[in-house]
């Protein structure tokens, strides 16, 4: 029976089945989202953009019932639980990453700074609960988030700086050039500059795309092995338990991962965002 199940699990199709996208969610078809006519393609809602929803619904919701718990507080009441700990993680993110890195102005980016963080790290903790996937795992979805960032670096910057600042980050002036050889100076690294620019987000999403699915990949990597391996005899049952262990261990390295992610993405955004707001 074990060979049976061996040779019926193909570990390819599982691992892609499982971190893929795609127009089946607990088993079931999605209505409406793959479409025939008038081309054949998927248009409607798929598996990760129903998690996406939900992502955003948790974090909104945490956000706001604790915004309600803390304002029916007695003032000077600090609030206790589960309110308390969000407000601590709100005041963190607020302090510590978007005023610290961004500098005076970080308290009009500071929302933008904490829903980013909520909103990643709900999504990097629905992939880590059975039968859920992390729409971190989705690049179109990492690379919306960094689009976002990068415009409100590139829009916000501009505000700053006015339009002959803003144009100096991209034709920047070399002190101690001056005339045609600080003009053909600053044409010839305005392509640096702007390649600067777009890298920036680019470097945003590929890394919580990589890291959010690296990780599920290794852990159903390994479950494959149980089945690869599950054709000798007494073995097996080592074989087994040592990929259980191995499979825990990186579960509870994933939690981690999840926070950590959450933190970088929203602390790298903020510390582009403050760049641009003290370019000169």
């Amino acid at each position: 029976m074990m060979l049976m199940l061996q040779e019926a699990v193909n570990v390819g199709e599982m691992v892609l089945h499982h971190t893929a996208d795609t127009c089946e969610l607990w088993g079931r078809a999605i209505p409406g989202c793959h479409l025939t006519y008038p081309i054949n393609t998927t248009l409607g809602p798929t598996r990760h953009l129903f998690f996406l929803v939900l992502t955003a619904l948790l974090a909104f919701l945490t956000l706001w019932s604790t915004a309600r718990t803390i304002a029916r507080q007695k003032p000077g009441t600090p609030p206790k639980g589960f309110a308390g700990a969000i407000e601590g993680m709100v005041l963190w993110v607020r302090s510590d990453i978007a005023i610290a890195n961004i500098g005076h102005d970080g308290a009009k980016f500071a929302p933008l700074i904490i829903t980013l963080f909520f909103f990643i790290l709900f999504g990097n903790l629905l992939g880590l609960l059975p039968h859920m996937a992390t729409p971190m795992g989705n690049l179109a979805v990492t690379g919306a988030l960094a689009i976002l960032v990068f415009l409100v670096i590139e829009i916000g910057g501009m505000i700053k700086l006015g339009p002959k600042g803003y144009l100096a980050t991209i034709f920047p002036h070399f002190p101690g050039m001056h005339g045609p050889g600080a003009v053909a100076m600053a044409i010839f690294m305005s392509p640096i500059e702007l390649l600067g620019k777009l890298v920036k987000p680019f470097a945003l999403a590929v890394r919580l795309f990589g890291n959010m699915t690296a990780g599920h990949f290794v852990i159903l990597s390994l479950l494959g092995i149980v089945f690869l391996f599950g054709n000798l005899g007494f073995w097996s049952y080592g074989i087994g338990i040592t990929t259980a262990l191995l499979i825990v261990g990186i579960m509870m390295l994933e939690l981690i991962v999840a926070l950590l992610q959450a933190y970088v993405f929203a602390l790298l955004s903020a510390v582009f965002i403050g760049l641009m707001q003290h370019e000169h």
